[in-house]
């Protein structure tokens, strides 16, 4: 354990020195004041004022950016360390390959998840500030989300980094994933539905395969219990998993998925760099 710590804080160090995560933080800073400045909060749309309002913009503009930094920064850990010759240095030292890998894992959680919940902790200390009603329910249950969306695709980009022989093919690889699910939020899914005639309910179990698209339509439900939104597909949403049942499993999808990828990421860690 305690091995595996050391190695998480000097990831996390390694992190914080390089431009990648100034640039990151930057992003989901910007968003925020973006946000303030244009006035965001005294707007009124579909009844929401305030925070709320912002809060919704911000999630919504956190589901295409977040995914695509985890993926593109990550991916070059493992594969740029074995680029760099870190592994043959690294077995000489009385580390664990387990330490290492879930120590990098972790440290590299801290990095992409922090600067994304402080943006939230931001907006809600700002509605403190100015006397506004801050839906603190809500914030949680965004804060559960972004947690969950974080670790997923740090665990889809460790897979992707242990896979890769190179960095250039692994960010060539996550950009590709990145695409085909941002791609299968509406396009291709409502593409099979028309031209292939396939069974609707198929298409919706497709759909919510996607951390994405259960990011998003989890986001919905907060605002919109019956996810007028979505038309007939609430209805099989709704009827299977229930209100309070879609929004656990909002979280606990993605959190399972990305552990998954991990795992065996770190299976073929160890089968493939092992002396």
């Amino acid at each position: 354990m305690q091995h595996l710590l050391l190695n998480a804080y000097n990831d996390i160090l390694e992190s914080i020195r390089s431009r990648w995560f100034f640039v990151y933080s930057f992003v989901f800073g910007a968003i925020v004041v973006l946000l303030f400045v244009f006035g965001v909060t005294e707007s009124r749309i579909m009844g929401f004022t305030g925070i709320t309002r912002l809060l919704i913009t911000y999630i919504q503009l956190t589901m295409a950016i977040l995914p695509i930094f985890i993926l593109i920064t990550t991916v070059r850990s493992v594969a740029g360390d074995r680029e760099a010759g870190v592994f043959e240095y690294l077995l000489s030292l009385p580390i664990s390959l387990s330490a290492w890998f879930w120590g990098k894992m972790a440290g590299r959680f801290v990095v992409v998840f922090l600067p994304v919940f402080l943006a939230l902790v931001a907006t809600a200390t700002w509605g403190v500030m100015k006397g506004a009603a801050v839906p603190w329910a809500i914030f949680l249950y965004y804060s559960a989300l972004l947690f969950a969306l974080s670790w997923c695709f740090l665990g889809m980009g460790m897979l992707i980094s242990t896979i890769a022989r190179s960095a250039d093919v692994a960010q060539g690889a996550a950009f590709i994933i990145w695409l085909l699910l941002i791609l299968f939020l509406d396009l291709i899914l409502l593409g099979l539905l028309i031209r292939e005639a396939v069974n609707p309910d198929l298409i919706v179990a497709m759909a919510l395969a996607n951390p994405l698209q259960l990011f998003r339509t989890a986001a919905m439900l907060l605002f919109d219990a019956e996810l007028v939104l979505l038309g007939p597909t609430a209805y099989l949403i709704l009827d299977n998993f229930g209100h309070t049942g879609y929004l656990l499993w909002a979280i606990a999808y993605p959190l399972g998925l990305g552990t998954l990828c991990a795992w065996v990421g770190y299976r073929l860690f160890r089968r493939g760099d092992l002396p």
